[in-house]
């Protein structure tokens, strides 16, 4: 490098002039501004430095000269700079060729994660990564992108040290969103030049291991959707002020704000290994385009429903596009026929409820005529998808057939996005749901389908060993979160709650997170603790607040503090199903619309509910209850009378509502089963008796339509035993025999065949004695 005194040529390195001895002073090799060793950019004009300014010294004309050939925009991008914390140490006790091994996985991974949210890597420099989002062409969330591909970084280095042994292996990164020079047609290295890049390398070094700092640019573009604490101020080198950063602490939300909580929400805690498998296991599927079924069981309220919705919202957030299906199984009775299955269809076609027939069955023609090519195809597949939504009707169907056709719906969807399938309330599934994930599983091994489940360990009652043995599927059981993890939650909940009170709250959940959640929500409810400053501080007296002793005796409580007119609209609701729209509601509570919209909104902001709003789901604007537990408690705590009026109100609701009545035959028959049950000494038994037999003949023969024998010969043997004339009650067990060899129960046919045979021979009836 030249002299700046004497003006004599010195050997690259080299710290004084050999010829006057004066020092040498580090310069960029663009525009000659000051800098310091080990800098990677110019503080000045951003240029990129290979090495170090010492290395490059000499070589000024030339790489201005290469620059300046570039064509330069302006652009507004985001910038993240992410290191190794920790490495040094371990580099020192491990073999140079082991290192340079971990050092390459580190990269490989990091790059993935990178381009998984449309970042492209500028360079590797050392154990540091860099990265830039918004060119060569920028989107709406290039800044939420590139936080979130922070944290999945940081959060896989974790994992990355405990699998190498390393535990104390850790990264640290920083985001930062502005305008930068950008070299338009450069891929790599010197795309991305100015102040923005070196002030967001300050970030990245400021940040404390584990943690991702952004600046405030970052975080106003980014909050919609990402958690923030405050980082306090910085004085970042080569910065005259400091500067304020925000630590991004989660994902709370998808993508620009969408499906985010507008209540109180617990912090994911305790199972980020958990949601690691699910994220691995959806991009094994797109990868190697093969079918893979993970089984998640819990008990109830463990996070099994948590968990998929953490899965969602990174889901969301991925530049890849993602088909993402939800359905869940119903808890009437026995269950619904593929009622889950039949949701994720009405959610791929936008069918919602209530829909006219003739528009459902456009709007499934288009999603069909959309995915499926082929002429011949789309007039096999479409029949058999109205007839699982119940917009056709035909008297028998081989389940074979049908499985095929919707199995080929699903593959279709697979050959253009890798598709998510997610089954919630799987204890409640009928056998034919079952038969229809392990068909799936078993035929289309071959196509890019992630089947997720969620259900209690009783779903072993309805299919023992669901989850053993089977190709493709893993069986993830959660237990109860370690001691530390809950006090995470609750401390993440509601920062400064007394120790005392802490301490009875952790107790008493054992590991349970909504235990502890529900528990919060009583007391906030109450007004016994309120949000002071950030802080949660007691507002009255606690001494004779009791924790209860059981989830159950915990939400009745909470229940109990409601106002009089919320209580009854929960109950009320609590007839419908975990899921109800507000016009339902209304006409089983028979309070005006308007009155009980008011008060579902005071519920949401209680928790008790939530609203869906997910545009790609049929279910959007109608109302949920946060927890099953609670409908089931809510539904518990009513009077036999009151129960029976409110499942009459259902039923009558339902039939006049939807214009297909075969579609909900099986919930009808519930509701007028219940409401027989809840007085079967009322002067108006005998007429609900009948109206429920009646029902539950129509769900058989729907169930059987569809394929489902076993499901069909349970409404029929229920109906049997709410009684009728000799020759009904004979026709019945016809029938139930017939569906019965369907599914070969030989002992079941042939029990209902002689019974219905002998009837047919007391009266005397020889034509149905010889059928």
């Amino acid at each position: 490098m030249r002299c700046a005194r004497c003006g004599t040529e010195n050997r690259t390195g080299r710290r004084f002039c050999t010829q006057c001895g004066s020092a040498l002073t580090l310069a960029c090799p663009v525009c000659g501004a000051p800098a310091d060793e080990g800098d990677h950019f110019c503080g000045e004009c951003g240029a990129t430095f290979t090495t170090s300014p010492a290395t490059t010294a000499g070589q000024g004309e030339s790489a201005a000269a290469r620059t300046s050939q570039r064509t330069v925009e302006r652009r507004h991008v985001s910038v993240l700079f992410a290191d190794l914390v920790g490495f040094t140490s371990l580099s020192a006790s491990r073999d140079s060729e082991d290192v340079r091994d971990l050092l390459s996985r580190y990269f490989s991974g990091a790059r993935s994660i990178i381009e998984r949210y449309g970042g492209t890597v500028e360079k590797f420099i050392g154990d540091a990564v860099m990265a830039v989002w918004g060119v060569p062409a920028a989107q709406e969330d290039d800044a939420e992108r590139a936080v979130r591909a922070a944290l999945e970084l940081v959060d896989a280095v974790r994992a990355f040290g405990d699998e190498a042994g390393a535990p104390d292996l850790q990264a640290r990164a920083g985001v930062l969103t502005g305008e930068a020079a950008v070299n338009l047609g450069v891929v790599g290295e010197g795309m991305v030049a100015g102040d923005l890049v070196n002030t967001a390398s300050r970030i990245q070094a400021a940040a404390d291991p584990g943690t991702v700092y952004v600046g405030d640019a970052t975080r106003r573009a980014t909050e919609a959707a990402i958690e923030y604490a405050d980082a306090g101020e910085h004085q970042l080198k080569g910065k005259p002020d400091p500067e304020r950063l925000w630590q991004a602490r989660r994902v709370v939300a998808g993508r620009r704000g969408s499906m985010r909580p507008t209540v109180l929400e617990p912090p994911f805690s305790g199972r980020d290994r958990e949601l690691r498998l699910l994220k691995e296991y959806l991009h094994a599927t797109s990868e190697e385009r093969r079918a893979r079924l993970l089984s998640i069981v819990g008990v109830a309220g463990v996070g099994k429903s948590r968990i998929a919705w953490e899965f969602e919202k990174y889901v969301d957030g991925l530049t890849e596009a993602v088909l993402w299906h939800r359905g869940r199984c119903l808890s009437y009775g026995e269950g619904v026929t593929y009622w889950a299955l039949a949701e994720m269809v009405r959610m791929r076609a936008g069918i919602v409820e209530n829909q006219r027939p003739d528009e459902a069955r456009q709007k499934l023609r288009a999603t069909v005529d959309e995915y499926l090519k082929e002429e011949e195809e789309r007039r096999w597949v479409e029949p058999r998808l109205a007839q699982l939504l119940g917009l056709e009707d035909r008297s028998t169907s081989d389940p074979r057939d049908l499985f095929a056709a919707w199995r080929f719906f699903f593959e279709r969807l697979a050959t253009r996005n890798l598709t998510v399938l997610v089954f919630e309330d799987m204890q409640w599934a009928d056998a034919g749901l079952f038969d229809f994930i392990e068909y799936l599983l078993e035929w289309s091994r071959t196509s890019a389908i992630l089947v997720i489940t969620l259900a209690r360990p009783d779903v072993a009652e309805r299919r023992p060993g669901w989850g053993i043995g089977k190709r493709g599927l893993t069986s993830l059981y959660l237990e109860p979160l370690s001691p530390d993890a809950m006090a995470s939650l609750l401390t993440g909940m509601v920062p400064g709650l007394p120790a005392e009170l802490r301490e009875r709250i952790l107790d008493r959940a054992a590991g349970i997170p909504l235990y502890a959640v529900e528990t919060v929500r009583m007391l906030l409810d109450r007004g016994l603790i309120a949000d002071q400053d950030g802080t949660f501080v007691v507002r009255g007296s606690l001494e004779s607040l009791e924790v209860p002793e059981s989830l159950h005796a915990m939400i009745a409580a909470r229940l109990d503090s409601l106002p009089a007119e919320e209580r009854r609209l929960v109950q009320d609701a609590a007839v419908l199903g975990k899921a109800f729209t507000p016009t339902a509601l209304a006409a089983v509570s028979a309070e005006p619309q308007a009155d009980v919209e008011r008060l579902l909104e005071r519920l949401v902001a209680k928790d008790l509910f939530a609203i869906e709003s997910d545009p790609r789901s049929p279910e959007r604007g109608q109302y949920a209850f946060v927890q099953d537990l609670v409908r089931n408690v809510a539904e518990g705590m009513l009077s036999r009378r009151e129960r029976k009026q409110r499942h009459l109100a259902a039923a009558e609701y339902l039939t006049s509502s939807w214009s297909e009545e075969e579609e909900i035959a099986e919930v009808v028959a519930t509701h007028l089963v219940e409401a027989f049950e809840a007085d079967p000494g009322a002067a108006d038994a005998a007429e609900i008796r009948t109206r429920a037999r009646d029902a539950l003949v129509r769900a058989g023969e729907h169930a059987a339509a569809l394929g489902s024998g076993a499901q069909a010969l349970r409404y029929f043997e229920r109906a049997i035993e709410f009684g009728g004339d000799d020759e009904s009650i004979a026709v019945l067990h016809e029938r139930a025999g017939d569906v019965a060899s369907t599914v070969a129960l030989i002992d079941a046919t042939r029990e209902h065949f002689e019974t219905a045979l002998a009837t047919h021979r007391t009266r005397g009836d020889v034509l149905a004695e010889a059928r």
